[in-house]
C-alpha cells in the first residue's frame, strides 16, 4: 500500500529540481562513504551532528560529578546516598557499553 502523501512528497520533490535546490550540492558526483551499518547511517549521522554520544558516555560523566561530590561531603548519610547511586550507576554504565557493542 502506497504512503497516503506519496503524490504530494513526488510533487515537492520535482519543484525543488525544477528550481535548482538540488544543483551543486556537496559531495555531488562522488562516492558515498563506505558505513559500518548503513541501515543505522542516518540516525548516526543525526546523533553525530547534534552532539550527541552513546549512553554509557554521558552515563560515565554523571558518576564523574558523583565522585566528586562524594569527595566533598563530609556528612554520613548523605556519602551513603551518593554510593547508592553510584552503584546502580555504574551497573547502568555496564549494560550500556554491552548494548553499545552489540
Amino acid at each position: 500500500m502506497d504512503h497516503p502523501l506519496l503524490d504530494l512528497i513526488n510533487a515537492r520533490i520535482e519543484k525543488a529540481e525544477a528550481e535548482g535546490a538540488f544543483d551543486n550540492l556537496a559531495g555531488a558526483g562522488k562516492p558515498l562513504p563506505k558505513v559500518d551499518a548503513p541501515e543505522n547511517e542516518l540516525v548516526n549521522r543525526l546523533v553525530r551532528e547534534s552532539g550527541g554520544v552513546p549512553e554509557f558516555v554521558s552515563l560515565s560523566r554523571t558518576l564523574t560529578e558523583l565522585r566528586q561530590q562524594l569527595a566533598e561531603t563530609g556528612d554520613r548519610t548523605e556519602r551513603r546516598q551518593i554510593m547508592k547511586e553510584m552503584s546502580m550507576l555504574e551497573a547502568r554504565i555496564d549494560l550500556a557499553r554491552k548494548a553499545y557493542a552489540k
